[in-house]
């Protein structure tokens, strides 16, 4: 027959405390359980990845994007602004328009 007192001691609990689930059991419920990552989570994962600074990199690869059609229709809307000419006509132009109140 067992002893109240015997087991693990824990300072602060009366009895003992004991754990029946082994590290591995923990471990594979953990790993297991769907989550959803935030942004905020993705970024901090690749901000914080380990770098192996023996290996060369290219630093001149290219990159592609995929755009969706609203995506490239707001691209090519900001860089005809970006890029559009500017002269001392249009910006006079611009500033001696008519203004109206509503």
């Amino acid at each position: 027959m067992s002893n109240i007192d015997d087991g693990v001691k824990v300072e602060g609990v009366y009895g003992g405390v004991e754990n029946n689930i082994d590290t591995t059991t923990q471990n594979n419920a953990a790993s297991n359980l769907p989550v959803t990552r935030s942004f905020w989570s993705n970024m901090k994962a690749f901000w914080l990845q380990k770098v192996d600074l023996t290996q060369k990199v290219d630093w001149n690869r290219e990159i592609k994007v995929e755009l969706t059609p609203y995506q490239q229709k707001v691209e090519n809307e900001v860089n005809d602004f970006l890029h559009q000419e500017v002269t001392w006509e249009k910006f006079r132009a611009f500033l001696t328009q008519p203004v109206t109140l509503k």
